[in-house]
């Protein structure tokens, strides 16, 4: 279950990797970053075969970034997220976003927030993070809504 105050801790870290972002229309990540980049949050992208997202270098891995991490978002399917998450915890990441969007399970899995838990990550157990980056636009204010009243979303 997804609760606000585990996506406003993740949300008040300022250094963000969003893993599997790309340039490809399709791919909801770059959108993610993109939307974190430009509510000045300090982003980097993760991909394996992309040069840039939004015209910014990309990683190849995660292990090639050596800045400091606040936090990452999840945007890989959810085999490919357990092993993020596993890098996460070597690394030292304390907050871990785990995206799942409306009818796909995305980065979720039992398994990666488990590993979260045992490890005193905050993770934020699905959702998107434009539901909860202000100004909300409205198609994210009434997913929001829709997670609300169906309990999918707690505070």
């Amino acid at each position: 279950m997804v609760t606000t105050s585990s996506a406003e801790k993740f949300l008040q870290g300022h250094r963000i990797v969003v893993v599997g972002a790309s340039d490809d229309p399709k791919n909801f990540g770059g959108t993610i970053y993109r939307a974190l980049r430009d509510h000045g949050y300090a982003t980097t992208p993760v991909h394996p075969t992309a040069d840039t997202v939004a015209g910014d270098p990309t990683h190849r891995s995660f292990d090639t970034i050596f800045a400091p991490i606040d936090g990452v978002v999840v945007m890989v399917p959810a085999p490919a997220a357990l092993e993020v998450v596993r890098a996460c915890v070597e690394r030292g990441v304390r907050n871990v976003w785990l995206f799942k969007g409306i009818g796909a399970a995305g980065a979720m899995s039992d398994e990666a927030v488990a590993l979260c838990r045992d490890n005193g990550i905050n993770v934020v157990e699905g959702a998107c993070p434009l539901m909860f980056l202000e100004p909300v636009g409205i198609a994210h204010r009434v997913h929001r809504s829709v997670r609300h009243l169906s309990h999918a979303l707690t505070t």
